[in-house]
């Protein structure tokens, strides 16, 4: 009998994206191999603290994070090690060891190189890529730099801090056009993303934008259709690209907002395969993986794009933890691509394993 890999799998998270990470955490739980991995659940509850996640009596994904469950604390330099605080100071200290990190953390504090640099300090294996690429993708303003350094076409923007004076909507509207998106710069699930076409839903858009970042941006509206792509990378370093994908909000929303994605039922469509012309298809594909390189991607990574009318294919935005949930639509892409969800995940945490090998025998 081989021995199982023992998975710490590392949900919720102290985002906006804390309800979205446990609904794609649940499913990634479904998913694993009960054959080949072991699994201890992590949840990182909304203050920040880790705590141990007790299965269900029956041996389900529990239905909650609980605050009366042990903090737990990855050990720098520990090889994987967690201390389990247990409340008493008298007590010999309590652990347990994984073999590899798998976040399922959308948004900050997860998503953006700050867990992946924990588990590099730790020196375990962890699944998805590595701090730059996190931390360069989850904010939209260097990711779109590098993107169109790298000769990758984007949408027109206009990067503010908190410390900027807003401008004038009517200087927007000139480098802009008349309607614009506005967005926080580091959140993803369409959170804070508002729409704006008098000067009166610019300011609201703004003040609900800098309510979730510090930074937000001010995007040109591209009248197009979404199209996404995902990228994994096995574990020989070969990167497989799936066919692209659409989203199709439904006539009563104006996007894919938040509330389409996950509060509405019947906010959205996910149409897999696109009905996109060859040609097009194969192009998504192929700045997919010029996205996924340009930002120095490893593992997995979901590439956005909008499609105009007149057929320009312009870079959205690249997910470096992409959903998981049951509308998401980076499993959607691969199972149709002939890889079901199980085996998804069971390449994900190959290549951790064999990164981790490359570059130092972890």
């Amino acid at each position: 009998m081989s021995i199982k890999a023992r998975i710490g799998l590392v949900c919720g998270g102290q985002s906006a994206e804390h309800d979205i990470s446990l609904l794609s955490a649940r499913n990634v739980f479904q998913a694993l191999d009960r054959d080949r991995y072991e699994i201890t659940l992590i949840g990182v509850s909304r203050d920040g603290t880790w705590r141990l996640m007790p299965l269900s009596q029956d041996g389900s994904f529990p239905s909650r994070l609980s605050d009366d469950q042990p903090a737990v604390a990855l050990l720098p330099g520990g090889k994987g090690r967690f201390l389990v605080d247990i409340g008493d100071a008298k007590s010999e200290t309590t652990s347990f060891n994984i073999d590899v990190l798998f976040p399922i953390l959308h948004g900050p504090f997860g998503e953006d190189g700050t867990v992946q640099g924990a588990a590099e300090l730790a020196g375990v294996p962890y699944v998805g890529p590595g701090v730059f690429s996190s931390a360069a993708a989850m904010d939209k303003d260097t990711a779109k730099r590098l993107l169109r350094d790298a000769g990758l076409p984007i949408a027109a923007y206009v990067a503010l801090t908190d410390r900027d004076r807003l401008p004038n909507f009517m200087d927007i509207v000139d480098k802009l056009g008349p309607t614009v998106f506005v967005k926080p710069a580091r959140m993803g699930s369409s959170v804070g993303v508002t729409k704006a076409s008098t000067a009166e839903e610019f300011d609201a858009a703004a003040k609900a934008a800098f309510h979730h970042d510090q930074k937000i941006l001010v995007e040109e509206y591209v009248q197009g259709r979404e199209i996404e792509c995902g990228i994994l990378q096995l574990e020989n370093g070969e990167l497989i690209c799936s066919p692209p994908g659409e989203i199709e909000p439904s006539k009563q929303h104006k996007f894919y907002s938040y509330d389409a994605k996950y509060l509405d039922p019947k906010g959205a469509s996910v149409l897999v395969p696109a009905e996109v012309a060859s040609g097009t298809a194969r192009l998504a594909m192929d700045r997919s993986i010029h996205a996924f390189n340009a930002l120095g991607c490893e593992g997995m990574a979901r590439i956005d794009f909008f499609l105009t009318p007149q057929g320009e294919l312009l870079v959205n935005e690249v997910n470096t933890i992409p959903g998981f949930t049951n509308i998401s639509m980076y499993p959607k892409v691969f199972e149709a691509a002939g890889i079901p969800t199980s085996q998804l995940v069971g390449h994900l945490i190959d290549f951790a394993f064999a990164r981790a090998a490359k570059v130092g025998g972890r």
